[in-house]
C-alpha cells in the first residue's frame, strides 16, 4: 500500500469527526417541537400537527404537562406526548381548533428540555396547508417532488385495539395487546434481494443518493410510551416509528429493513411490560410506509 493510500482513512477520520462530534450527541440535548402543518375536517374545523425532533440519540426525556411542555393560548394539555423517543419524529400528534380560527391566530407548543427552550408555531398559513401526498413525502414513503398513481390512491391504515382501552397491571407481569389492522394494501411492501457481504458493505460507505429522508414502504405495527415515566419492555420487539437510519435498527428508515409478515387474520399482538409503577399511555402507530393511523391505552401499573 503506498504511502497516500495509507493515509486516506486518517483524512476521512479527520474531516468527519468533528461533523459527527457537532451533529450528533447521546444525551444532554434538547427536543425542538415542530409544527408539520393543517388539514381541515369535514365538520369545518381544523387539525393542527405536530412533531418533534430530540436531538439526543439514546436519552427519551419525561417532561410533564406543566411549565416545561404546554400549550397556549388556552388549556395547556392538547393531548401532546411527556415522553419524547430519539431523533426525529414526525405527524405524531394532532390538535384540534374550531371552524373560526382566525388566519391570524397562532397555537403555540412550548417544550423546555434539558434547560433550553424552544417553541413552535402553529397558523392556518397556506404554505402549511397538509394532505397525503405531503405526508407521504415528508416521512420518506416518496422522493422529494414525486408521486405515482398507487401513493395518490393510498388511503390510510385503520387500527383497533381489541379489549378495554384503561388496564390495571402489575410490574414485571406482561400484558397482552392485541390491535387489527385493515389496510388496502398500498403502496405496494418493499422487498429488496438478499444482498451478499460485500455489496451491503459498499452500500454502507456509499453516501445517500437522495435528498430527503428514505423510508421502507410496508405495513408495520408500532407499540411505545406516550405518556409516563418508566421503562417498558415490548416482547416480540417492535419496528421503530423514529427515524433511526443506521444499518439494521430495526426502523423503516433504516438500510436493510424489511416489513415484517403480517398476521392471517389482521390481528397482531405484542406483550408489554412494566418495570416501573404508575400511569401510562401507550401509543400504537400502524404504518404502511405512507400514511398512518394511531390508537392509545391507558394502563395503570402497581407494584
Amino acid at each position: 500500500m503506498t504511502q497516500a493510500a495509507q493515509l486516506i482513512p486518517l483524512i476521512l477520520a479527520l474531516v468527519l469527526s468533528p461533523l459527527v462530534s457537532a451533529q450528533t450527541y447521546r444525551k444532554g440535548q434538547h427536543v425542538e417541537p415542530a409544527y408539520e402543518g393543517w388539514r381541515q375536517n369535514e365538520d369545518g374545523s381544523y387539525n393542527f400537527m405536530f412533531g418533534y425532533m430530540n436531538e439526543n440519540w439514546e436519552e427519551t426525556p419525561t417532561v410533564p404537562i406543566g411549565e416545561n411542555n404546554y400549550f397556549s393560548p388556552g388549556e395547556a394539555d392538547r393531548g401532546q406526548p411527556t415522553h419524547f423517543l430519539p431523533r426525529r419524529n414526525r405527524f405524531t400528534f394532532e390538535v384540534t381548533v374550531p371552524a373560526d380560527w382566525g388566519e391570524d391566530e397562532e397555537l403555540v407548543w412550548t417544550l423546555n428540555v434539558n434547560g433550553v427552550e424552544r417553541k413552535a408555531y402553529a397558523s392556518l398559513r397556506q404554505d402549511y396547508l397538509v394532505d397525503n401526498m405531503v405526508i407521504a413525502s415528508e416521512t420518506g414513503s416518496l422522493g422529494a417532488g414525486t408521486s405515482s398513481p398507487e401513493s395518490r390512491a393510498n388511503v390510510p391504515p385503520v387500527v383497533t385495539v381489541q379489549g378495554d382501552q384503561v388496564r390495571s397491571a402489575r410490574v414485571g407481569e406482561p400484558v397482552s395487546i392485541a390491535a387489527h389492522i385493515w389496510d388496502d394494501g398500498l403502496p405496494e411492501a418493499d422487498r429488496e434481494p438478499t444482498i451478499a457481504a460485500e455489496d451491503l458493505k459498499s452500500r454502507m460507505l456509499r453516501p445517500p443518493s437522495r435528498v430527503t429522508v428514505g423510508k421502507v414502504n410496508g405495513l408495520f405495527m408500532s407499540w411505545n410510551i406516550y405518556r409516563g415515566d418508566g421503562e417498558v419492555t415490548f416482547d416480540p420487539p417492535l419496528p421503530k416509528p423514529w427515524e433511526d437510519t443506521r444499518t439494521s435498527a430495526n426502523s423503516p428508515w433504516s438500510a436493510q429493513w424489511h416489513p415484517p409478515a403480517q398476521p392471517e387474520d389482521g390481528i397482531w399482538e405484542v406483550e408489554a411490560t412494566f418495570h416501573e409503577p404508575g400511569t401510562y399511555v401507550l401509543w400504537g402507530r400502524a404504518d404502511d410506509g405512507g400514511l398512518y393511523h394511531d390508537a392509545y391505552i391507558t394502563v395503570h401499573v402497581e407494584e
